[in-house]
Order: structure tokens, then C-alpha cells, then sequence
């Protein structure tokens, strides 16, 4: 008897987010550690559960998730696109509250590479008149 298991990516950055949903008590587990370990104090991790709340599905399923690349925001932001992309294939009817509040939405905006002969990006090395 094969359980049933939801899947979704997320990306933002340089993340990447793979989210696994399986009908449950609520547990969450990214990379082997409880939710509240991995993101320890930072804020903008809890609306990476957005998805949950919106849907009135939080305490419903068990999310495995594995997240690499980027720093804490954009692995936040990785896991709230997963797991929204996860939540519309237990229930495509998701999207109706899902879509309005941008949680299907990939954010596109990526670091700007380096220029050689600036100190950034677009930073110019600072102007000496003497």
C-alpha cells in the first residue's frame, strides 16, 4: 500500500526548494532538522508556511523538504513556492487562493554579474581628481 506523496520546486535566488507532502499531523523537516532549527529566529522564514495558512490546510500534511544554494531569505522564499506548488496538486482549487496573493509566482530577479574593471556589479571604483 503506497502512501500518497505530493511534489513541488521552488526557486528563488540562488535556492533551490524540493517539497514532499504527505497526508499528516503537521510535521515539517527541512534537510533532516525540525522547521523552527533550521530557521532559527529568522521572521521571514514563517511566511514561507503562507501557503498553509491561506489554504486552511496547516496540520493536514508532513512536508520533507530539501533546500540548497542562497542564503536564509532566498531558501524561505524557495520553500513558500514549493510548497505552494505542492498544495495545487492535493487540490487544484488551491489556486483560487493561492494565485491572488502571489504565493504561484516565481520571483525572477537574480545577482547581476560583475563587471571587470568595476568593483561591482555596476559600482565604479571611487573618482580621485589628485
Amino acid at each position: 500500500m503506497a502512501t500518497e506523496q505530493y511534489y513541488g520546486t521552488g526557486r528563488r535566488k540562488a535556492a533551490i526548494a524540493r517539497v514532499f507532502l504527505k497526508p499528516g499531523e503537521g510535521k515539517i523537516v527541512v534537510n533532516g532538522k525540525e522547521f523552527q532549527q533550521y530557521f532559527r529566529g529568522i521572521l521571514r522564514a514563517v511566511h514561507a508556511l503562507q501557503a498553509f495558512r491561506e489554504t486552511g490546510t496547516q496540520g493536514r500534511f508532513d512536508a520533507y523538504i530539501t533546500v540548497s544554494g542562497g542564503g536564509p531569505t532566498g531558501q524561505a522564499d524557495a520553500i513558500k513556492l514549493g510548497l505552494s506548488r505542492a498544495l495545487l496538486k492535493v487540490n487544484p482549487d488551491y489556486r483560487a487562493q493561492l494565485k491572488p496573493r502571489g504565493l504561484l509566482t516565481r520571483d525572477p530577479r537574480e545577482v547581476e554579474s560583475k563587471k571587470y574593471g568595476l568593483k561591482k556589479a555596476r559600482r565604479a571604483p571611487q573618482f580621485s581628481k589628485r
